[in-house]
């Protein structure tokens, strides 16, 4: 009897918040793949349990440039020692490792790029460190021969610049099973008061909206916004929560399991989605979150973006906002939160949306791209 084909996958995070990847490695699980999944631990009291294997590496520097060659390192030096049929690097900080070990071993190299990555809004303000990385995607990008990203617009840039054909397969969830609604925790057992539940869920990074859909609270009486997820402003969000005296109504919940998101989602009248065009990646990309949110059944408000706005041309799910000031965006929210036959409409259409965007549909392209890997 032949042995499973054994595919190594790699991402830098700690891969407690990663669904995609999550997704992506279950996919290929199903499928006969002996998958690996290598990322980094961060706190040792997130645990992670999956169908497949995985392995996180303990590392004494977890930011900045010297943890990006650290970690490089010490993930070739796990990729030579390792069998592997396949390498699937996830993003442009794991692909030095992966494409020097694939050439050492003479394995196949699948790149999943999951955002047009040198353009992103913690490397836009840094020309140094951004240069830096696109000297090395612009070194291994045009050797690249499987490659995939997360929507049309991305592949276009990305062939425009490197005249690499480049696979789209979108970030979307699984479909929610019916009877996961009886399982659910309320909100007393998750410590969410009562009212009108507003939610974000994501990277708490600049340039997100988070600071202004904070202050709009204050103009919004008797509803909560949840802020779910960990990042850089992190800090400064709370200090302008405690500053402007919003605790009560701005709650942060911080890094929790992806198996948990869903609970919180479910439980919100509102999710929203406020990235400001102030980099490419933010302004081609489509975030994961209104996906999420749409598997969640509940309306969304997000910034006018090229693909956001497209979404809800088609399917009518929800309001575009493009003024960031507290007050514009608490007086969307009130809106949203009030008008009931209005929201009756965006559920129906919601549902629709469901149907059409969701892994299942995707995860087919994937499992073609390994069956005619080069």
């Amino acid at each position: 009897m032949a042995s499973k084909k054994r595919i190594i996958v790699s991402v830098t995070n700690d891969l407690i918040t990663d669904q995609r990847v999550h997704r992506t490695c279950t996919t290929l699980t199903n499928e006969g793949f002996d998958i690996i999944l290598v990322g980094r631990q961060l706190n040792p009291r997130f645990s992670v349990k999956r169908a497949y294997s995985t392995k996180r590496f303990k590392l004494p520097i977890n930011n900045g440039p010297l943890f990006y060659a650290l970690y490089n390192l010490r993930l070739f030096a796990f990729l030579l020692l390792n069998k592997a049929d396949i390498l699937l690097s996830n993003d442009l900080d794991t692909l030095p490792a992966n494409y020097l070990a694939s050439r050492i071993k003479g394995c196949k190299l699948i790149y999943d790029s999951h955002e047009y990555f040198c353009h992103v809004p913690e490397l836009t303000d840094r020309p140094f460190v951004q240069n830096v990385w696109l000297a090395i995607e612009r070194w291994i990008f045009p050797k690249l021969k499987n490659v995939i990203t997360v929507n049309e617009v991305i592949a276009q840039l990305y062939y425009n610049e490197y005249h690499v054909d480049i696979h789209v397969i979108r970030n979307l969830p699984f479909s929610i099973p019916e009877n996961i609604i009886n399982d659910l925790l309320s909100k007393k057992d998750l410590g969410i008061p009562e009212g009108k539940l507003i939610v974000y869920q994501g990277a708490v990074n600049k340039d997100r909206g988070l600071e202004e859909a904070a202050m709009a609270m204050q103009y919004v009486p008797g509803a909560i916004l949840l802020i779910i997820g960990d990042g850089d402003i992190m800090q400064a969000l709370r200090k302008l929560i405690q500053e402007e005296k919003l605790s009560d109504q701005v709650i942060l919940i911080g890094k929790i399991h992806f198996e948990e998101l869903y609970n919180y989602t479910v439980l919100a009248d509102l999710g929203i989605a406020l990235e400001k065009n102030t980099n490419l990646n933010y302004k081609y990309s489509l975030s994961n979150k209104l996906f999420d949110y749409i598997h969640a059944s509940i309306p969304i408000l997000s910034s006018s973006l090229p693909g956001s706005k497209k979404l809800f041309e088609k399917y009518d799910i929800g309001l575009i906002i493009s003024d960031h000031s507290p007050r514009s965006i608490a007086t969307k929210m009130e809106s949203m939160l009030n008008d009931q036959n209005q929201i009756g409409v965006w559920k129906k259409n919601i549902k629709k949306a469901a149907q059409e965007f969701c892994w299942e549909n995707e995860e087919k392209k994937l499992i073609s791209i390994m069956k005619h890997i080069n």
